[in-house]
């Protein structure tokens, strides 16, 4: 029993910073489910809890979904998984990871502290952050940092970013789950785990998406910085 409380109290969490950022959720409640469910549970189950919460925030913010936005990202982050695997291959993968986290937390600090400009990047830019996602992914499944970086330069609205985020997120979690369902890693117990725990991960996204309703562009804007800082610790110290 304390197992399933402890997994529901997660799942609330998850879904908590997902609806209130739109990203984050599985690589800050991943280390916390492995250590109660192990790595070959946690990880997919943190794949099925991703494409859940990405399917409920897109149709919440359908009306601002932009294709145009979305897909350099995809089409940058194909080639990009080949080129992971070959880092994973030739480096560590805790190296990598502290490269990364040591990044994001400076970028995020030095954008908190100076405040710099917003501005229109190009889609040259897209398909870079895309391919650099995919060279993440491939390596230590961890896709997201370069995308959230990417839409936190663009002057777009805060549902224009959250939805964009969920675009790419959407289609990356979902070939997760099919390499994972292949790779014979989507079992009973994972299923069972996800179910049971689905409602208290879909009650924390409605009230993460009740507090993100209330908050101003600047204020979303810091906390997608501030994630970005504790996601960057995360990956040092994970």
């Amino acid at each position: 029993m304390e197992i399933y409380i402890i997994l529901c109290i997660i799942a609330l969490f998850a879904g908590f910073i997902q609806g209130l950022s739109g990203f984050g959720s599985g690589l800050l409640a991943l280390p916390f489910l492995i250590l109660f469910l192990g790595v070959k549970t946690a990880i997919p189950l943190v794949a099925l809890y991703g494409v859940a919460l990405t399917l409920l925030l897109i149709v919440q913010l359908r009306q601002f979904w932009d294709w145009k936005k979305i897909y350099p990202l995809c089409a940058g982050s194909v080639p990009g998984v080949p080129v992971g695997v070959w880092l994973l291959n030739v480096l560590d993968a805790q190296i990598i990871q502290w490269i990364v986290g040591l990044v994001l937390i400076l970028y995020a600090l030095y954008s908190l502290l100076k405040r710099p400009a917003v501005m229109e990047l190009s889609n040259g830019w897209a398909y870079l952050s895309g391919f650099l996602a995919g060279c993440l992914g491939g390596s230590i499944s961890a896709s997201g940092p370069p995308v959230i970086v990417y839409t936190s330069f663009q002057p777009w609205s805060m549902h224009q970013i959250k939805v964009t985020l969920q675009g790419f997120f959407i289609i990356s979690g979902l070939l997760v789950i099919i390499s994972q369902a292949i790779g014979g890693l989507m079992t009973e117990s994972v299923f069972f785990f996800f179910f049971v725990s689905l409602p208290f991960l879909l009650f924390g996204t409605w009230i993460g998406a009740l507090l993100y309703g209330r908050i101003k562009e600047e204020s979303y804007r810091n906390i997608i910085l501030i994630i970005l800082v504790i996601m960057g610790i995360f990956m040092i110290i994970k």
